[in-house]
């Protein structure tokens, strides 16, 4: 895909969640559009950034910091985002390195970031990743645990969790599962909801995301190594 062609989605996916934002809530306040680089290198990137876009998501540490830390000198006003799972060997670079973590999705993870951003004194924005589906082979907290994981976050760790994430089963109509997270998050008194990616953010956002992933919507189809 050329750098136009990026652009030019970009312009697309920004007029249809506006659009969609018309639909619902009036009170619902802005959507974040978190601009998902993963697979993609800095020159897929740069013209994204140039055309206004100022949120981005990565998956994998390791990945993140082959190429990061060069675009947010060259744009230091850039947010980056930890999408994917972490792992707790990696959450010393994932606090140095993210703005925000939305996979923060177990116990020992939580622990391990609490570590970190003492050690550090750096705190990225935290949100606790959701498992709406309770898909085994996935990620996050269920449902029925997650206000309480939120709770003892904040009052065992002290840490500050800005919202919940959550990623709907494939195949399955995603707006119970963003229903269910708008819930959680309304009971655990939050008000930052991640959610919807390239295949259903218009739903998402009308189902109260606060922000939605979107990649191959923006960056065309990735190639996996």
């Amino acid at each position: 895909m050329t750098s136009d062609e990026s652009v030019g989605r970009l312009t697309a996916v920004l007029g249809k969640i506006a659009a969609a934002e018309e639909v619902r809530e009036a009170n619902a306040g802005p959507v974040t559009l978190v601009a998902v680089s993963k697979t993609f290198d800095a020159d897929a990137i740069r013209p994204v950034i140039a055309a206004g876009c100022r949120v981005f998501g990565e998956n994998k540490v390791q990945e993140a910091q082959e190429k990061w830390p060069a675009l947010k000198a060259e744009y230091p006003d850039v947010e980056l985002r930890l999408l994917g799972p972490l792992q707790s060997n990696k959450a010393r670079d994932a606090v140095a390195l993210f703005d925000v973590i939305e996979s923060v999705d177990r116990e020992k993870i939580a622990v391990e970031i609490a570590k970190e951003i003492a050690r550090q004194g750096r705190a990225p924005r935290l949100y606790v990743q959701v498992n709406t589906g309770r898909e085994p082979q996935k990620a996050g907290i269920d449902p029925d645990e997650a206000v309480a994981f939120v709770d003892r976050c904040r009052k065992e760790l002290g840490l500050a969790i800005e919202g919940l994430m959550c990623i709907p089963p494939a195949g399955e109509d995603p707006a119970p599962h963003f229903e269910l997270l708008t819930a959680l998050a309304d009971n655990a008194g939050l008000d930052r909801r991640s959610m919807g990616m390239s295949g259903d953010y218009e739903k998402a956002v009308i189902h109260g995301a606060t922000s939605v992933r979107v990649g191959s919507a923006i960056f065309g189809s990735r190639t996996y190594a």
